[in-house]
């Protein structure tokens, strides 16, 4: 990315993260990064544009993330329960970027695709599952079981959804609930 795109869409992950997405356009972005309201048109021609550049960033921050877990040097069960914990902790702290991220209507036509990033770290996934569980018939099936629940829970962690119902504390057993579930 050019310096000013990049800039570009720095701005736009503090403002989602600051303000939330509604502050979230072109000219506010363009006037926290001191150019004029046209400029951000040259890189990002569209609105939706300029958010899947801004989710692509959460992405990428999120897959780095899940990257040195899934390569730590623990045995496969302990990666899995830590990548989980670590999944829902991005939920937790980046909820904003959470939710953006996984807003597929804003892939559509960016040239950039959830799938290049998902289906790498499901097939990790599943290399965990079939070391964490010998005896799993379809660890690819599993991983994807696991990734759900535990997506699940970030999700409703994430939107304060689970503080109405008392369990808003229990996050952390609720993972570990998640992983273990799939992996007996």
């Amino acid at each position: 990315m050019a310096g000013l795109e990049n800039r570009l869409v720095e701005v736009g992950v503090q403002l989602l993260e600051s303000t939330g997405p509604d502050r979230l356009g072109l000219r506010e972005i363009a006037r926290q990064a001191g150019v004029s309201h046209g400029a951000p048109r040259r890189y990002f021609p569209t609105h939706q544009l300029l958010l899947a550049a801004v989710a692509k960033s959460g992405l990428t921050d999120l897959t780095a993330q899940m990257e040195r877990v899934f390569t730590g040097p623990q045995p496969a069960r302990e990666r899995l329960r830590v990548a989980a914990h670590e999944y829902v902790g991005f939920a937790q702290a980046r909820p904003e970027m959470f939710r953006l991220i996984f807003r597929h209507d804003l892939h559509r036509g960016s040239g950039y695709s959830l799938r290049v990033v998902w289906l790498p770290l499901l097939d990790a996934m599943a290399a965990m599952v079939a070391q964490a569980s010998p005896a799993v018939d379809d660890p690819r099936e599993r991983g994807l079981l696991i990734w759900t629940h535990v997506h699940g829970i970030a999700t409703f962690a994430a939107g304060l959804t689970l503080e109405p119902a008392g369990l808003d504390t229990q996050v952390d057993s609720l993972v570990e609930k998640a992983v273990q579930a799939q992996l007996s």
